[in-house]
């Protein structure tokens, strides 16, 4: 067992962690309590006991991640040149991009060769909508889901390990009466795939899954590592799940680390039981729970723990800080939505003036749309603000286009890239870029055959450039930097025909172009950028805050693994939390509780809890229809004792006809006149 200065740093807990031998890990890490220190520490002495560093699997949700932890461990292992250098050689990456890596390598044993591209979400909607279209699906007399729809319903059939029967009625209800279609769809989705040579982000793993199934290529791929460490464990699916399982089936040295409390994302097929069944699926599974937190002062982990307290299904801690306070928690109920807005900027502004930066504040909403009249309020009061959201990088069109160029080097046979491609050209339409397709299949998809296909006068000499492009490039011993300089020569007068503000969205061409830089072959490139794209693009939704502080403002899905010194959740009612489409059964509202947990864990000193009792119906439209709404059923009146409870009520209006004020007209005498036999 190692015996490193930086062990001294870790609670016992925590040691015990990054200290345990061989056999199945299950670390419970609580909401602030020290996971990616903990992980990274136990990568550290892996290394010290002498595990080569390649032998080690760490997989994560983002890049990000999986760099900051081996990071860490290069920092533990600094004393040690040997060892420093040797932990950069760790496999680190997200499920997706290690599939990736590993269907390069052994997709052979499942009928993989190395050449194949990988779709993004946006590519694989556009080829199952181009499978829809052509099986007549999207000229009915009744309406058919569209083609991001079958893809979430596809993708949840495949992650969940679940049929369609059963998936479509408990999710996508509005789809049901197309079962049949839908599975011929999928079929022939799956089919086209295949012929074109693409896997979208399901099939990496579901090729991953089967390969683990082979008999040579399963024991070749499990037997690459000794160790295999999964961050955020809550958050993975059935598919994954077993895909581990068969990972660590031998050896089983698998260590996971997660918290079932912050399971909440179901919609993305992760399921709570992967981290709730892990010692019945690993018998002899050492459980080590992390509680001390770190991030939160008592009161706030007090109400916390009382609200996951009623989880049916959960493994039991306590979280509990060194970090005291007088302070409890605030239960704000509020008269309306217009109240509630007005009350969060006040005390954003508040804290402003008693030395809480705006970034170190953040405002939790259940879903975006809650926030808009909020919104509305803070640019009244001057309250700068960043919502996530934007466009992302690769749904820009122009990024897409250059990609798509990049793809068909790389893949002749990508479809969906050469309909893209295709209809950048003057006179290209759908018959003539299907007539194109054709040609090219009929010769083999070689680039040189383009010059002999006939296209319309109007694309002509924009298609002869194209295809002396494409024949130059696909040759050997172009650098990949070369490759793009060459596409944007084409591509540069093509772009500027078609899109608005050129100057602005040329930034993200150069961009692609210095990423380029640092990868040695196309096919790392297009997977990198495919599989960890960038978050977003120079062409952005919204104007840019130019402030010198900003607050945040965030739907708690995208808030989790943030902390701020204050956070606001607003709309803490029943009917929003938990939302009113999930209470169709106990798995789904055992999630929302989840959800209301991670926004409470959050915030660091302060923490507001916001109710509105009465909601318009029409919140653009002059009327004066509303509802009355419930405090959250997640915090009932024991959990609300351990809040500070303010109840907002309306302003007075000013005094005046008491005291002595003349009456002028008996008006309650005539209107009881109006009824008696007397008459008025």
């Amino acid at each position: 067992m190692p015996d490193s200065v930086w062990l001294d740093e870790l609670n016992p807990q925590q040691r015990a962690a990054a200290t345990h031998g061989d056999g199945p890990l299950l670390i419970i890490a609580g909401a602030g309590t020290g996971k990616t220190k903990t992980l990274a520490a136990r990568v550290a002495c892996l290394l010290e006991r002498g595990v080569p560093a390649e032998r080690i699997l760490l997989l994560t949700f983002t890049r990000r991640a999986a760099q900051e932890m081996i990071s860490r461990a290069e920092h533990y292992t600094r004393h040690s040149s040997r060892l420093a250098v040797r932990s950069s050689r760790v496999w680190g990456g997200t499920f997706h991009a290690v599939a990736n890596r590993l269907l390069r390598q052994h997709g052979h044993a499942v009928g993989l060769t190395p050449d194949f591209t990988v779709l993004d979400q946006s590519d694989a909607e556009d080829l199952l909508n181009l499978v829809r279209q052509e099986m007549g699906l999207h000229s009915r007399e009744k309406r058919f889901p569209k083609k991001g729809t079958l893809l979430e319903i596809y993708s949840k059939c495949v992650n969940s390990q679940q049929p369609l029967e059963k998936v479509v009625p408990r999710d996508f209800p509005w789809c049901a009466g197309f079962d049949e279609e839908m599975t011929r769809l999928f079929a022939a989705y799956t089919d086209r795939k295949q012929q074109i040579h693409v896997l979208d982000y399901d099939d990496l793993l579901l090729f991953w899954f089967h390969l683990m199934r082979t008999a040579e290529g399963g024991r070749r791929t499990a037997e690459r590592f000794d160790h295999i460490l999964v961050d955020e464990y809550q958050d993975t699916n059935k598919l994954q799940a077993d895909v581990l399982r068969a990972m660590a089936a031998a050896k089983r040295n698998i260590t996971v680390v997660g918290d079932d409390a912050q399971s909440i994302y179901g919609f993305r097929a992760a399921t709570v039981r992967n981290i709730l069944d892990f010692p019945k699926q690993f018998p002899g599974a050492t459980v080590i729970t992390l509680e001390q937190n770190y991030r939160s002062v008592q009161p706030i982990l007090a109400a916390a723990n009382a609200v996951i307290a009623r989880a049916r299904h959960r493994f039991t801690k306590n979280l509990w800080s060194e970090r005291r306070s007088e302070q409890r928690p605030l239960l704000v109920s509020c008269v309306d939505e217009a109240q509630q807005c007005r009350f969060v900027c006040t005390r954003i502004l508040e804290q402003l003036e008693a030395g809480v930066p705006l970034r170190r504040q953040a405002v939790l909403v259940r879903t975006g749309h809650w926030s808009d009249m909020l919104e509305v309020e803070m640019s009244r009061r001057n309250i700068p603000y960043r919502k996530f959201g934007g466009l992302k990088f690769l749904e820009a069109g122009h990024v897409k286009d250059l990609l798509a160029l990049l793809r068909l080097l790389e893949n002749p046979r990508d479809q969906v890239s050469w309909l893209r491609v295709l209809n950048l050209l003057p006179g290209v339409g759908g018959a003539t870029a299907n007539g194109v397709l054709r040609f090219l299949a009929a010769n083999n998809h070689d680039f040189r055959s383009l010059a002999h296909c006939t296209v319309p006068i109007a694309a002509r000499e924009r298609f002869r450039e194209l295809a002396t492009m494409l024949t130059e490039l696909a040759g050997e011993g172009n650098a990949l930097s070369a490759q793009i300089e060459r596409i944007r020569q084409f591509y540069e007068p093509v772009f500027r025909d078609i899109y608005d503000h050129a100057e602005v969205r040329i930034r993200d061409l150069e961009q692609l172009a210095a990423m380029a830089v640092s990868f040695g072959t196309r096919e790392e490139f297009l997977s990198d950028v495919t599989l960890d794209p960038p978050s977003g693009t120079s062409d952005w939704a919204g104007a840019p805050v130019k402030d010198e502080d900003w607050l945040t403002l965030s739907t708690i899905h995208s808030a989790k693994g943030c902390e701020w010194d204050v956070v606001f959740l607003i709309h803490a009612t029943d009917g929003v939390i938990p939302s009113d489409l999930t209470t169709g059964n106990a798995v789904e509202i055992e999630e929302e509780r989840r959800l209301l947990y991670v926004a409470l864990t959050r915030a660091r000193n302060w923490l507001y809890v916001c109710f509105p009792l009465r909601y318009y119906a029409d919140k653009h439209v002059l009327g004066d229809r509303h509802s009355y709404a419930q405090l959250t059923r997640f915090i009932p009146n024991d959990v609300r004792a351990l809040f500070e409870q303010v109840t907002l009520t309306l302003p007075k209006p000013p005094s005046g006809g008491r005291g002595g004020a003349k009456v002028e007209t008996d008006a309650r005498a005539k209107i009881r006149g109006l009824w008696s036999s007397e008459g008025g």
